[in-house]
């Protein structure tokens, strides 16, 4: 296998980068800056890049089947009409907690929302586990996290992965996709020996995780047991999530963060909070579902 091509495809200096998901249709990347609240679009033909300013910080997006993106925001989960500019707000599902914003998500194959919510002091295990439903309604499906990440679906439909990132733990759940219900929490991987956590993450077709180690700088795969199968190194210390694109989604994107970096270290890394593209990774990545609403 050759050495993966790693280049940096757009110099964002996104605060948090975070979200980035392929369109099938549009051939085109969307991603989030959660901190400078923001939806972004790079459509890699023409090398353009698109921005849809928002009020209110953003932590994931999904595309909606009938058009727009469902969002989970500080205020709950959203539906957002980038050709307007509007924001429909549907449900907060932790309106008592102000401290608290949703943040990682993913749509699984029947078109559910799944969102954890965090503790923007990245202290208290007051962030929770939720099901957004295509008829609107809002489950708490687990609680007793920090800061939700890493949410993906293996290709078989049947484990959810999940990850607290301040826990230094990815869980892996048994999931039925026809009921959307989850159970048999157990650790997936542990990061508390290493130097990074993982952030966001992504499933390839064949099943292995691939996850950010952010403060490592690296991205991470891991096979279906759970052991580390390679890591990629970036020329960022704060890596936040990937995803799978391109054509035939086989270049896998990613997002990073200038949020983290230490005094005196912005001019060492010029390019933090850039979006990445990783060519010649020798894996390809499933089409991420629309949410069914």
């Amino acid at each position: 296998m050759s050495e993966p091509e790693v280049e940096c495809i757009v110099e964002c200096a996104n605060i948090l980068g975070e979200g980035p998901i392929w369109h099938p249709k549009e051939q085109a990347l969307y991603w989030c800056d959660n901190l400078k609240p923001s939806i972004q679009r790079y459509d890699p033909a023409t090398g353009a890049v698109t921005a849809w300013p928002l009020e209110k910080q953003v932590g994931s997006i999904v595309f909606r089947e009938q058009g727009g993106v469902a969002a989970g925001m500080e205020h709950g989960f959203c539906f957002i009409y980038l050709d307007s500019g509007t924001i429909e707000e549907i449900v907060d599902p932790e309106a008592d907690l102000s401290g608290n914003r949703l943040n990682d998500g993913k749509c699984d194959r029947a078109g559910r929302y799944w969102c954890g919510s965090m503790d923007a002091a990245l202290k208290s295990p007051t962030a929770a586990l939720y099901r957004f439903d295509p008829d609107k309604s809002c489950h708490r499906m687990d609680d007793g996290f920090t800061v939700s990440n890493g949410i993906a679906f293996s290709p078989d439909d049947k484990v959810m992965y999940f990850s607290d990132s301040r826990a230094d733990t990815v869980y892996a759940y048994d999931f039925d996709l026809a009921s959307g219900m989850i159970a048999n929490r157990r650790v997936f991987i542990s990061t508390k020996d290493i130097a990074g956590r993982v952030d966001g993450a992504t499933v390839d077709a064949d099943g292995f995780y691939w996850c950010a180690h952010i403060h490592a700088g690296e991205i991470a795969r891991y096979d279906p047991d759970g052991a580390l199968e390679r890591t990629i190194p970036l020329p960022v210390r704060h890596p936040t999530m990937c995803t799978f694109g391109g054509e035939n989604l086989d270049t896998l994107y990613v997002t990073s963060s200038t949020k983290f970096l230490e005094p005196g270290k912005a001019e060492k890394q010029p390019l933090a909070g850039g979006l990445f593209a990783v060519r010649d990774v020798g894996a390809t990545g499933l089409v991420e579902p629309f949410f069914a609403g």
